[in-house]
Parts: structure tokens; C-alpha cells; sequence
């Protein structure tokens, strides 16, 4: 594959001071190989377009402005389209993403994998200079990834903006990414089958100023819902809605029915109640919301249901927890109090059901 051409895509905007470094940092790094640098700039205001311009005369750099769009990962998609690559490497030009761990993606590109990541999470990678609030948002983006679009599990860091791949993963795939995080998009829609991580540190940044704004947590969560559409894990979240209502009639139900008319103490009626929801959902979800993941075996639908019971008693811990304290301390009706701990309940039991029950 030495013969192959690399192309890394590197959006800009306002990067003047960092361009010079970053190509040159690049050019010792793929010294030897074939490659061309693709620097997709947003129009940017502070002589960002002069600076790489001028430096397509030594470097096989290429220009390429934007004048009505804006946004990272469409300046990728954009670039792509004048790649000549058959492998594309994707960065950022704030030198946070040392330019020398191409080496490494490179290599695992050639060494078989379809896809190569720079992680963060990885052993050897992470962000030293990162404060509490960053690595709380950070990892709670990555979880959101990880539970709601279980493809992006493939890797521990899908928001990485760093990383190199074979063009022909990607040959008719439609991608519609929104905001920054075009790995994530990448790996939900595209075809690729063996994906290896790289370790690196995340620099803190040279110069300039970052970009990351409260606007892009909005799109990542736009992005996070128009995945779910497009995978079909809208309507597996849908529907494991429509099988917990269910079960919120059969527990609510049974509850009152063993309260009311066989006398029963509401502690232990909610008991009975909590385990009839739980087959009942069971057997609900094992059909309609993860079919597509069953194994087909009479074995494996006990195994499920065994795991669902135990995913479930976590919850049912927090349901009943909740029913009490609400109902004893706070002196709420015990039906709400129930009610109200089903929904805390709710989120643990998807999760729960998503990376280990149907997994």
C-alpha cells in the first residue's frame, strides 16, 4: 500500500499562526509517502488562506474556501470530494492532534484495519490538561453514543476528530452529519468492519481560540437523535417506550388489584407486581423491540430472560426504593410514589437491555 496516496483533510478557520507548524510537522511525519494536504477553509478573516496558499509552493498542499457553508464536518464531507486518496486521513489544525500520530494510523491502515482512531481513551492516550467540567461533558457524550447507537461502541472515543481510513468504506454511503462530530457519522453509516484505536495526549491548544460552544451541544444531540432515525434505533427506543407502558398498566394494575381486593399490604402486592412487569416486558421486547437480535433458540430466550431478571433487579431495587421513601417520608399516594419510581427505573433497564441482554 506504499504506492496508495494519503490525503488528510484538515478543516480551517482562523488558523493563521498554526498552519506553518502543523504542515511542516506533517510533511516530516509522511515524508517518503505519497500524499497531499487538503486544508478546507470556512473563509476565515485573519490571512488563514495567504498563509497555506503560500505554502503549496514547497507542500503538496491544496486550498480549497467555502464561502456559504460553514462547520467542521461538512468541510470534510467537502473535501472528500476533491481527495485523491485511496486512504483519507482527518484531523484538526490546531495542533491538538499531534500531525506525528499519522505514523501510526498510517500504520494500522497497512497493517489491515479499515479504520484507524487517535483516541483519548485508550492506554497511553488522554487529556492532561482538561478540567472537571470538560471530562464530565466529554464522557457524558460518549456514553450518549455508546447507549443510544451501539455501532459506535466499536471504539472507546467516537468523538475523536482524528483519524485515517480507507476510502472504500465509504463508496455510497450518504452521510448527513450535524456539527462537529463526523467520526461519530462515519462510523454509525459507513461500511467498515475492523477498527483499531491509536493512543495520543490531546495537546492544549498553540494559538488561536477555540471554537467549541454551547451551539455545539445542541447539534450533538440533534446529531445523536438523526443517527438513532437513520439506524432504526429511534423506533427500537420507541418501542421499548410502548412495551414499558405496558408494563406500567400491568404493575399499576396488579398493585392494585392484590391492594384493594386481596388485602394485601402494598410493600408486598408492589413486589408481585414489580416481577409480573418484568415477564411481561420481557416477553414484549424479546418479540418486537430486539428481534433482530434474537438468537432464535428456545436456550437462549431463558438465557434472555434470566438476564433481563437481573438487569431488571437493579431497577426494581431503585423502583421499590423510591415507592417507599416517596410513600413513608415524603406521604405521597403509593400508586404515584410507584409511578415515579418506574421512570427512574425506565433508563437503567434500557441500557441494561441494549449492552448486555440483546447485545
Amino acid at each position: 500500500m506504499t504506492d496508495n496516496i494519503i490525503s488528510i483533510i484538515i478543516p480551517t478557520y482562523n488558523e493563521r499562526d498554526n498552519i506553518l507548524p502543523l504542515v511542516e510537522r506533517l510533511s516530516q511525519t509522511l515524508s517518503g509517502r505519497n500524499y497531499e494536504i487538503l486544508l478546507v477553509d470556512d473563509s476565515s478573516k485573519d490571512g488563514t488562506i495567504d498563509t497555506a496558499a503560500a505554502l503549496a509552493e514547497k507542500y503538496p498542499v491544496k486550498v480549497l474556501v467555502r464561502s456559504n457553508e460553514r462547520g467542521l464536518a461538512t468541510a470534510i464531507l467537502h473535501g472528500l470530494q476533491y481527495a485523491k486518496g485511496d486512504i483519507i486521513g482527518v484531523m484538526d489544525a490546531d495542533l491538538q492532534h499531534p500531525p506525528e500520530i499519522n505514523a501510526a494510523l498510517l500504520k494500522a491502515i497497512e497493517d489491515g484495519a479499515d479504520m484507524a482512531v487517535a483516541s483519548r481513551y485508550v492506554k497511553g492516550g488522554g487529556c492532561p490538561n482538561w478540567g472537571l467540567i470538560r471530562r464530565i461533558i466529554s464522557k457524558g457524550a460518549l456514553s450518549l453514543a455508546h447507549v443510544f447507537l451501539p455501532i459506535s461502541r466499536k471504539v472507546k472515543d467516537p468523538m475523536s476528530g482524528f483519524f485515517m481510513f480507507k476510502r472504500e468504506k465509504i463508496i455510497g454511503v450518504v452521510f448527513k452529519p450535524i456539527g462537529y462530530k463526523i467520526l461519530l457519522e462515519m462510523l454509525v453509516m459507513g461500511k467498515f468492519e475492523k477498527v483499531v484505536e491509536v493512543p495520543f495526549i490531546f495537546e492544549d491548544r498553540s494559538s488561536g481560540r477555540s471554537k467549541m460552544k454551547a451551539r455545539q451541544q445542541i447539534e450533538y444531540l440533534r446529531h445523536i437523535f438523526s443517527l438513532m432515525r437513520r439506524k432504526g434505533e429511534l423506533v427500537r427506543f420507541c418501542k421499548f417506550v410502548g412495551v414499558g407502558l405496558s408494563g406500567v398498566v400491568v404493575n399499576e394494575g396488579i398493585l392494585w388489584l392484590l391492594t384493594e381486593f386481596a388485602g394485601m399490604q402494598y410493600y408486598f402486592s408492589s413486589i408481585i407486581a414489580i416481577e409480573a412487569s418484568i415477564i411481561s416486558n420481557f416477553v414484549f421486547n424479546d418479540r418486537f423491540t430486539f428481534s433482530d437480535r434474537r438468537a432464535g433458540k428456545i436456550g437462549s430466550f431463558f438465557k434472555r430472560l434470566l438476564k433481563f431478571n437481573i438487569t431488571c433487579a437493579a431497577g426494581a431495587v431503585i423502583q421499590y426504593g423510591i415507592l417507599i421513601l416517596l410513600t413513608e417520608v415524603a406521604g405521597l399516594n403509593y400508586l404515584l410514589s410507584n409511578l415515579i419510581g418506574i421512570l427512574v427505573a425506565f433508563v437503567w433497564n434500557y441500557v441494561l437491555s441494549l449492552i448486555w441482554t440483546w447485545k
